[in-house]
């Protein structure tokens, strides 16, 4: 089949960790077509249902949205897994005919189980396939999407042990993609966003930034509820607690800066912040890396994960770049000593050193970019 160098297939979707690392590539890869004096087309396979479409068109960064039906094969057995055999089935048949027509020169995937029909399809058409990971262990779509890929590209060097030998000598280590806006940020910004006309903020007091994701990290805002008296006395308290629970949180607690959800503004908050308090998806933690920002993490465990969020969170720890609090000391004891510990000035100093070092050298965006752009000037295989 032959493919057009100028086009290029991004696929993913189903949370914004599938999709905003995706969109940071997509923009690096526009600039390095900009530069060669090139126009390229970028268009998104995504799921048809649900907040891919939104997302990836609010970005601005991609030319063309395409809706495939999209399943999900569960661990646990359910009759759901029946019933999406056949949306899988219809999201393999909906994605070959798209990327025959299109012919692009090469399909980056980034994950989701959205993204394995048309890394399937690609793969018939013998379309170069790129999938990335970007947890410490490799996630079902990921396992399935490395069958057809002709390069995996991975957060961490240790994500190698978990794909065998085969897989792994297909691998590069590339580092988690981040938008190019994390690169650029001021914090003053941020503090304007969160504090103008408002009497309460003390600029004496550090400023501890919550992360409770877009929907809300139910534990982590019942810890703030329960705490915000003792974190107050000590910090400026600004809570990103997510749709959910936003209702039922504080709303008029003094030194406590409230918002449902933060996202043109998110990179100044987070480079304006002394300490974060997060889940640890990927996303949120190299984001906070990138700004060399130290972390509280309160990982997302127990039988609803497959513990993805405790191996990135142990690897930030154990590089000196977090805390971390798993399972039954994500109480209010533990947290009052993580934070108190992560005050100390030595200490914090060191962890933000560490969490910047962990994002040193060229952006993974850029890089991965670079890679998915020489493979297109490669023609027909």
């Amino acid at each position: 089949m032959k493919k057009s160098e100028n086009t290029f297939v991004f696929a993913g979707g189903g949370t914004g960790g599938h999709i905003y690392p995706g969109l940071a590539v997509a923009d690096e890869l526009r600039s390095l077509a900009s530069k060669q004096n090139k126009q390229i087309k970028i268009i998104w396979l995504g799921n048809s249902s649900g907040m891919d479409k939104d997302l990836v068109e609010k970005s601005g960064s991609i030319d063309t949205f395409i809706g495939i039906p999209s399943g999900k094969l569960r661990r646990n057995f359910s009759l759901k897994n029946f019933t999406d055999l056949f949306k899988i089935f219809a999201g393999l048949v909906k994605s070959f005919f798209v990327l025959a027509k299109i012919k692009p020169a090469v399909l980056f995937s980034k994950g989701g189980f959205v993204s394995v029909p048309p890394c399937m399809a690609a793969s018939l058409l013998k379309i170069p396939v790129f999938t990335h990971e970007c947890d410490f262990t490799p996630g079902l779509a990921t396992r399935l999407n490395s069958k057809f890929a002709t390069k995996i590209l991975l957060s961490y060097e240790e994500t190698k042990k978990y794909l065998g030998e085969a897989k792994a000598k297909k691998a590069l280590v590339t580092g988690n993609p981040v938008r190019p806006v994390f690169y650029s940020t001021n914090p003053e910004n941020g503090k304007k966003f969160l504090f103008e006309g408002r009497s309460d903020y003390n600029p004496q007091k550090p400023i501890l930034l919550v992360l409770g994701g877009s929907l809300g990290a139910h534990q982590i805002n019942l810890l703030v509820s329960e705490n915000l008296d003792w974190l107050t006395q000590r910090f400026n308290v600004v809570h990103q607690c997510g749709a959910r629970d936003a209702d039922s949180m504080p709303q008029n607690h003094e030194g406590y800066f409230l918002h449902p959800f933060i996202y043109k503004e998110m990179s100044d908050v987070i480079s304006s912040a002394d300490i974060i308090l997060s889940r640890a998806g990927a996303n949120s933690i190299w984001e906070a890396s990138v700004l060399g920002k130290p972390m509280v993490l309160i990982p997302l465990c127990g039988s609803g994960t497959r513990g993805d969020q405790v191996d990135n969170a142990k690897f930030f720890e154990e590089k000196g770049a977090a805390l971390l609090l798993l399972g039954g000391e994500a109480d209010s004891e533990h947290l009052k000593a993580a934070l108190e510990k992560m005050s100390d000035s030595a200490f914090l100093m060191n962890a933000s050193l560490a969490s910047k070092s962990l994002s040193e050298g060229k952006r993974p965006a850029q890089k991965i970019a670079e890679i998915v752009w020489e493979e297109s000037l490669g023609g027909e295989k």
